[in-house]
């Protein structure tokens, strides 16, 4: 059964594409969080005058990891920043796709740059 949305120069479709781009921001987000909980992200939201002491758990859990929750957060971030700039420089775009809805694109890139903050929290404050 063939598909409606067209196949791109490897065979992978546009919104297979776009779905990569939105998986690897939130995985990379996530491993960020986690790297920056113990260390960085407390300072920052005392600073702010919100209370840390729910991070604890995830900080005990965290931190033998740190290293590895680095680079798995920098390659998933900028993994994720490529698709989506690749989907943007795009000009072949299914009508109604993820790549053609500007709300996606700019939740993506609220993602990356917040992933790409607590990156720099998790490595300066260890």
């Amino acid at each position: 059964m063939p598909s409606d949305v067209p196949a791109g120069p490897a065979g992978t479709t546009e919104l297979t594409r776009t779905r990569g781009a939105v998986l690897l921001t939130a995985s990379g987000l996530a491993a960020a969080f986690a790297a920056a909980s113990c260390c960085g992200l407390p300072f920052v939201l005392a600073t702010f005058g919100l209370g840390t002491a729910w991070l604890y758990g995830v900080a005990v859990v965290a931190a033998p990891y740190r290293a590895i929750l680095l680079a798995a957060a920098a390659i998933c971030l900028v993994g994720g920043a490529a698709l989506l700039w690749r989907r943007q420089t795009d000009v072949h775009c299914a009508p109604g796709g993820l790549c053609s809805k500007p709300t996606a694109r700019a939740l993506t890139t609220v993602g990356l740059l917040v992933g790409f903050v607590l990156l720099y929290l998790g490595y300066a404050y260890a």
